[in-house]
Parts: C-alpha cells; sequence; structure tokens
C-alpha cells in the first residue's frame, strides 16, 4: 500500500475515534452509583475561575469537547497529508513522525487513564501512521541527458 492511503485510514480511524470520544465520553449518561456521586459533585461545587463563575464538571465537559475538536482537525490534516503524499511523501516523514509519537503517548495516558477502546484504537492509527513512513517514498526524478 502506499503511504496516502495509510494516512487517509490513519485519518478515518481519528474521525471514529472523535465521534466516540464525543458520544461515549462528552455526552454519555453518568452511571448510577459512585458516578453518579462524583458528577453531582463536580456540578454543585462552583467557583471563581478568572471572572467566571465555573466547576470542575464545566471544565470536564469543555476538556472533552476541546479534545474532540482537536482529533477532529487532527483527522483533516491527516487527510490532507494524504494528498501531499501521493507527490511528497518522503518529505511528510517529520510531520507524520510527530503525530506517530503523539499518538503512542496518548495511548499510554488512555491505558493509565481510561480503558482499552481508545487504547486499541490510538495503537492502530500509530501503526498506520508508521506504516505511511515506511512507505513513503521519495519522488522519481526524470534524468536530464546530458548536453555534448
Amino acid at each position: 500500500m502506499k503511504s496516502a492511503l495509510f494516512l487517509r485510514i490513519a485519518s478515518v480511524l481519528t474521525v471514529v475515534h472523535a465521534v466516540l470520544h464525543t458520544i461515549g465520553g462528552v455526552f454519555g449518561s453518568i452511571q448510577p452509583g459512585p458516578a453518579t456521586v462524583a458528577v453531582t459533585a463536580m456540578k454543585a461545587n462552583q467557583f471563581m475561575a478568572m471572572g467566571h463563575l465555573r466547576s470542575y464538571w464545566d471544565f470536564f465537559r469543555g476538556m472533552g469537547l476541546a479534545m474532540t475538536i482537536a482529533m477532529m482537525m487532527e483527522a483533516i490534516v491527516m487527510w490532507q497529508l494524504g494528498a501531499l503524499a501521493k507527490t511528497e511523501a518522503a518529505r511528510l516523514r517529520p510531520i507524520t513522525a510527530t503525530f506517530l509519537v503523539g499518538y503512542l503517548v496518548l495511548s499510554v495516558n488512555s491505558n493509565r487513564y481510561f480503558f482499552s477502546g481508545p487504547v486499541i484504537v490510538e495503537i492502530v492509527i500509530a501503526l498506520c501512521l508508521a506504516a505511511a513512513i515506511g512507505t513513503a517514498k521519495a519522488p522519481v526524478r526524470a534524468v536530464r541527458p546530458a548536453i555534448a
């Protein structure tokens, strides 16, 4: 497969990851029991933060949505890189490597603080990015004949 295809696959997986994160994490239902108690406490305790009345629930929800926005931006950039990779794949290796390292670190974070679902998706995205780097070839340049 070509580098462009792996970047496009990583892009689509990132969109899926963002959508599932938003549905399940940001707007997911809160389970009865200890989770409900924690969320109630997060919502009930408000405080001033830089001139605005906020709660920890506001920060939790806001950071969850910020993560969704960031993943969607990443997906768009990966899609655009996929288009560029058709002619400039080798030159995109450093950018792709940045995403690769980021997704590997994100998978460690998800493993530590969340659960296996995001970890699996993040590792598959990282594998696609590694494959994009591995299949990136420098463009073939036409050789001009020597003028005698």
